[in-house]
């Protein structure tokens, strides 16, 4: 892990976004960067911009971090997220985290679109992450031991913050939007998984699938960032139906699913105010 480029990256924002801690972070997936309601836009940066953190090359994530506040709180929205399959090696995917641990950032909620393997799943359902399968044991924690980032063998517990996983169920409850909890499945992408890994990911506990959120989650517990994580099931799993899979159909679902996103984002977020 090259700890240059998170210092150039952190040199490279306004002083704006050092002048207090941030409430809550956001890292919006697929789908998800039109869900934020602000009160005031205190700043914004586009990706290309950041050092180490690029634009991402996948459609649906907009490539900008945005500071502002909402009822009262200020929250660093990093929306869209850089992947592990694009190349560009573990830095940009975690640098989100690295730079909120940065800005004293209080917590954290990560959110994805996934393919549903529970079969009580539909496109546009919405799951808590409560746990993890890590299916390819990419991980940012490998290489030396950085101080900064926690004790060389962390406690994967509750990497999904039992607390902030009730709140969220709370404020969907408030609301009246109906959440799943389940297990999610990472894969290293850039393909959409097989049959036959989806039985296995199925057999093993999982109920969604995806190709991100695990390293940047990983790297949040081992900090101590209490993290919430929030997945837009958008369609079915490969073998679960017959048609093919792509990304448009992904994009479809999180947009239809926009209007409960953005309201359930920013009930949890008025929790904390």
């Amino acid at each position: 892990m090259n700890w240059e480029i998170f210092n150039k990256a952190a040199d490279s924002l306004p002083e704006v976004f050092w002048e207090s801690p941030v409430d809550c972070g956001l890292i919006l997936g697929s789908g998800w960067g039109s869900v934020l309601t602000c009160d005031e836009v205190i700043a914004s940066v586009k990706y290309d911009r950041i050092p180490g953190l690029g634009q991402t090359s996948v459609v649906g994530h907009a490539g900008e971090l945005r500071l502002y506040l909402r009822h009262g709180l200020r929250i660093a929205a990093f929306m869209g997220r850089r992947h592990y399959y694009e190349g560009a090696g573990m830095e940009p995917v975690v640098m989100p985290v690295e730079l909120l641990r940065r800005m004293s950032g209080r917590r954290l909620l990560v959110t994805n679109a996934s393919g549903g393997i529970n079969p009580k799943f539909k496109a546009g359902d919405l799951m808590v992450i409560t746990d993890h399968l890590n299916t390819v044991g990419i991980n940012p924690l490998i290489g030396p031991v950085n101080p900064n980032w926690g004790v060389r063998f962390p406690d994967l517990s509750h990497v999904y913050n039992p607390e902030l996983s009730a709140i969220l169920r709370e404020a969907a409850a408030e609301i009246g939007v109906s959440l799943w909890d389940g297990v999610y499945a990472f894969t290293a992408g850039p393909v959409f998984e097989t049959p036959a890994e989806v039985r296995a990911y199925a057999g093993m506990g999982a109920d969604a699938v995806g190709m991100s959120t695990v390293p940047e989650c990983t790297l949040a517990a081992a900090i101590g960032i209490p993290t919430a994580g929030l997945s837009c099931i958008a369609n079915p799993a490969a073998g679960i139906q017959s048609e093919a899979l792509n990304h448009q159909e992904v994009l479809d679902a999180t947009q239809k699913a926009t209007p409960r996103m953005a309201t359930l984002v920013d009930a949890f977020l008025r929790r904390f105010a």
